[in-house]
């Protein structure tokens, strides 16, 4: 599986200079603690657990599973019998066990430049412990699981660890979802709870969060699931604000330490007003009022093993989302140890992820990950290129970051503006770049690490999944050589196989199914409310195996490569989409008689959303349906969904028992004529039609 040496004469081999104190410092001591944690995992995990606090010490197996659906009930179990508190293991224990409470947990800088504060991890607890002590007054307990709906903001990190600390499940739904999608995932898991914010900027759009969230609130009324509280955060409107009926002003929130800042922040409003904010006095509750009067101690909640943590929702070939179930300890293990050894973390780091903790990337490499390691880290509300195309790399010398992690689809995109804006700064603080949510392109690769790395920055292409926890295949700095695009080797203790459409396992170097032998702490344990759909999607195809759903190659030197998803979604600016939930949204329009959507290469995004509508009798197509079509999928879904491209079609290429072939639509999307075998084709002259209609396509 892992070579005895790997291919010493690659020109990627990290500079050891820069990671001179690396927890892996060679391939060597890499395949030595990938055996051991393979043949004795408990020993291996053991010495992880020992750097955490456990209120009691597990009973059982340390890692029992079984999957193998033939032989029953699919199930992961972790530390089973062990008792802890996530949030008392992130927090607690470093204020008063390790001495960091002056460390800063989080330099917060603002969609604005020059909105920013410092919060340290005795701050940090303090505000956890106050909101948790609101949650209890409010009536949450233990299992109760919560919504949250917020821009990136502390007070993002400190809702999701208030609910840690009370044993309650947050489920954080990304703050660029539509109402429709956010009453979806509060449904679910029928959350008795909703935070938010009254609202944020991204660039210069305005994101009116609470009215989007009120129209979600409406929704889940009309589907007689009243959520009976909601607690807003006054982000936007500070304390010159009128504030709405019942919600007092907050504290000036971000301290203004000179001339220059309150200049920035004056400009700051004339760009940006502050908008409305709807206000219901039967539902709403203000954040600042709550927190104001509730006492800084909060004394955690005493979970099991395998009691949930929280429930993030991502997108299933059946357009239904999957609320994907986390448990605490083997959670707070694996995404431990995987920014642990993956990022290379020193004590004196400052790291960057840039991702939105609305996704998974976001929960284990922003909150849960660095914040059980002590380390510091740089929380982004804005965007890559507001107000100018080298705010990334201002924010990396401002803050002198050394560990940054982006996504292929920000590398792309600030490719095309050249190397100038990068070079306008040092970024000589650099020591490891990584990359996240989709394989990334040999060419962004070759740019990230020569400009933004000078060439001496090892690069960690990561391949994870919101079901894997944290990272699966990766490279580690300084131990293994890069290939640019290659995911590299199993981390600890994960068990990779590719398998033929048969179910065999292939050897050597072979392309197929991408699968997992056997369980890592950090792995998912179900599908909430729906263990059926979980043992369905994930282990049905392939008993014995987890299935992730991609493609993969692996090479002759044994080195992990990532050829896309295999079933019905698609992957858009790392973001995971459904086909299906697209479809379900464009057949809505009272226009629409069918649709089907395929996947198009993309220079920026990897791919991109081509759709096929077929028209009802007496409808024409124009730019006017077009734009109505795309506004119908970003209310249903959300802006992340809109269509690139939608091409009206007559007819779909159909077998004579109607299923739509989809490698034929994905052909034409690409203006690819060698179309393979069509002879089970019902209408084969449907064919040109189509190809006379094709969108021009930027590829």
């Amino acid at each position: 599986m892992i070579p005895d040496k790997p291919p010493r004469d690659d020109v990627y081999q990290a500079a050891s200079d820069l990671l001179k104190d690396a927890h892996v410092p060679t391939f060597e001591k890499y395949k030595e603690l990938y055996q051991k944690s393979i043949e004795n995992p408990e020993e291996f995990w053991g010495i992880v657990a020992n750097d955490f606090f456990w209120k009691s010490k597990h009973t059982g197996q340390f890692l029992d599973y079984n999957f193998d659906i033939t032989k029953g009930k699919i199930y992961v179990k972790c530390m089973e019998g062990a008792t802890t508190n996530i949030c008392y293991n992130v927090l607690d224990r470093n204020v008063h066990e390790r001495k960091l409470g002056d460390k800063i947990a989080f330099f917060w800088e603002g969609n604005e430049p020059g909105d920013e504060m410092n919060v340290t991890y005795r701050e940090l607890l303090k505000q956890v412990c106050k909101f948790a002590n609101v949650l209890k007054s409010l009536g949450v307990k233990k299992g109760d699981r919560v919504s949250i709906y917020m821009p990136m903001i502390v007070e993002l990190v400190v809702a999701m660890l208030a609910c840690a600390r009370i044993g309650a499940v947050h489920s954080i739904v990304f703050a660029g979802f539509s109402a429709e999608s956010l009453c979806e995932r509060i449904l679910d898991a029928q959350c008795s709870l909703l935070i938010t914010a009254d609202g944020f900027y991204r660039g210069d759009k305005l994101i009116n969060l609470k009215v989007i969230a009120d129209d979600a609130l409406r929704k889940c009324r009309d589907k007689n699931f009243p959520v009976q509280k909601c607690i807003m955060i006054k982000h936007l409107s500070k304390e010159e604000s009128v504030s709405p009926a019942g919600c007092q002003s907050p504290p000036v929130k971000r301290a203004c330490p000179d001339l220059q800042q309150e200049k920035q922040r004056e400009r700051a409003k004339k760009v940006h007003p502050t908008p409305q904010v709807p206000w219901n006095l039967e539902v709403d509750l203000c954040w600042h009022t709550l927190v104001g009067g509730a006492s800084e101690e909060c004394e955690p909640e005493w979970c099991g093993s395998e009691d949930p943590l929280f429930i993030l929702y991502t997108s299933g070939s059946t357009g239904k989302p999957k609320g994907v179930l986390h448990t605490v300890s083997g959670y707070l293990l694996y995404t431990a140890a995987t920014f642990k050894y993956v990022f290379d973390y020193q004590p004196d780091d400052v790291y960057w992820c840039t991702a939105d903790i609305g996704w998974i990337t976001g929960h284990s490499y922003i909150t849960y990950g660095p914040l059980a390691n002590g380390a510091t880290s740089v929380l982004f509300e804005g965007l890559p290129t507001y107000p100018d195309v080298s705010r990334m790399w201002e924010i990396v010398d401002k803050y002198q970051v050394t560990k940054f992690y982006t996504a292929p689809t920000a590398i792309r995109m600030l490719m095309k503006y050249g190397n100038e804006p990068v070079h306008k700064f040092k970024r000589q603080s650099l020591k490891v770049l990584g990359t996240v949510g989709e394989p990334i392109n040999p060419e962004a690769w070759q740019w990230y690490f020569s400009v933004v790395g000078d060439k001496r920055c090892p690069v960690v292409d990561t391949f994870w999944q919101t079901e894997t926890g944290g990272h699966v295949l990766t490279p580690l700095p300084g131990a293994t050589p890069m290939k640019p695009g290659s995911a590299t080797f199993p981390f600890f203790g994960v068990v990779p196989a590719i398998l033929n459409e048969s179910g065999e396992e292939l050897e050597g170097p072979s392309e197929g199914y991408l699968v997992f032998k056997q369980p890592w702490p950090g792995i998912m344990r179900t599908v909430f409310g729906n263990q059926e759909r979980f043992e369905t999607t994930y282990f049905k195809k392939f008993p014995g195996y987890y299935v992730t759903g991609d493609g993969c190659r692996r090479d002759k030197d044994g080195y992990y490569w990532i050829t896309g998803r295999i079933d019905d979604m698609l992957n858009v600016s790392g973001h995971l989409l459904s086909t299906a939930e697209v479809e379900s949204a464009l057949v809505e329009h009272a226009g629409v008689a069918e649709a089907a959507v395929v996947g198009c290469p993309h220079p920026v995004k990897g791919e991109s959303l081509y759709c096929f509508v077929t028209l009802r009798d007496g409808v024409g197509y124009s730019g006017a349906l077009e734009a109505e079509l795309k506004k119908l999928v970003r209310e249903k879904i959300g802006a992340i969904a809109t269509p690139d491209y939608i091409q009206s079609a007559p007819g779909l290429p159909k077998t004579r028992s109607g299923k739509i072939m989809r490698r034929v639509l994905r052909k034409i999307a690409r203006g690819e004529r060698e179309l393979g075998d069509v002879s089970t084709l019902a209408d084969t002259s449907v064919i040109e039609q189509l190809f006379g209609n094709r969108c021009a396509t930027a590829m």
